[in-house]
């Protein structure tokens, strides 16, 4: 097992910039990838940015060149750094881990809030 938990998140102005950390903690030696997802109202949760087991990272068209994701050597904290926000993408946050077993965890979430 895996436990997740989101800090970071909060309300900003549309071109500003957020941080969200993501600290996991139990089986730390089986995450094979670590990544962000969110979820907007009444939308299906999306895939934001991934850190494959071999270290590359993947991104959504929507946020590339805008959004950071990192991890610490460890696995023990994922990061998205957030510049540039634009109020579409105010949503509910979600850190997620895969573990070797392809069993999925994910923390509670964290709200970001993007006004224009």
């Amino acid at each position: 097992q895996v436990q997740l938990v989101e800090s970071g998140g909060g309300l900003v102005q549309a071109g500003g910039s957020l941080s969200l950390s993501c600290a996991a903690s139990g089986n730390i030696a089986s995450i094979f990838t670590m990544g962000w997802y969110r979820q907007a109202p009444g939308k299906q949760r999306e895939l934001v940015a991934t850190i494959l087991h071999g270290g590359q990272r993947t991104y959504a068209d929507s946020v590339k060149g805008r959004f950071t994701i990192s991890s610490d050597y460890g696995k023990t904290a994922l990061y998205l750094q957030m510049s540039s926000l634009k109020p579409e993408d105010t949503a509910v946050y979600y850190c997620n881990v895969r573990d070797v077993h392809v069993r999925e965890f994910w923390g509670q979430g964290t709200q970001v809030t993007v006004s224009s």
